[in-house]
């Protein structure tokens, strides 16, 4: 998040004007005020910038060095498609007798069977949709599953 705020550029701060110091009443240079050790460094902890570092030299630190943390994107595993005819949610309306209509979505049949594959010789537990359950009696299983690019052999 960070990064898609600053780009991939670099973060620097320079501090132009005199710095007063608290200690004494004389105004010290940028370069001689009292600053953090070389290796110390400054991080933003709670605010959207989490995950950035300040670092005490006037010079450019790359974002590279910093703590990033990332995101992986999990796709659900069990999603309302038929895997054999491509079979997905219909989007439809829902109509009152007052002829109100609000959407719903009409979802597949989907049902869990085991089904037996002569070539493997053994059961094949599949979640299917009824139409494929049809077609798979009627075509076989290997030809379906041939169309459809499944590999059987991996369940």
């Amino acid at each position: 998040m960070a990064a898609s705020l600053l780009g991939n550029s670099a973060l620097s701060f320079r501090r132009t004007e005199a710095i007063h110091s608290p200690l004494s009443s004389t105004r010290v240079s940028p370069s001689s005020a009292s600053l953090p050790a070389k290796g110390l460094s400054l991080r933003f902890v709670t605010s959207q910038l989490a995950g950035l570092t300040i670092s005490p030299d006037f010079g450019c630190s790359p974002l590279s060095k910093t703590r990033t943390t990332r995101l992986t994107v999990v796709q659900p595993l069990a999603r309302r498609v038929c895997p054999f005819t491509g079979k997905k949610s219909n989007k439809a309306n829902k109509v009152s007798h007052s002829n109100h209509k609000t959407k719903k979505l009409q979802f597949v049949n989907l049902q869990y069977k085991k089904i037996w594959w002569e070539a493997g010789n053994r059961y094949v537990k599949l979640r299917l949709s009824t139409k494929a359950l049809k077609t798979i009696e009627k075509n076989g299983l290997d030809a379906v599953a041939k169309k459809a690019g499944i590999d059987l052999r991996k369940e």
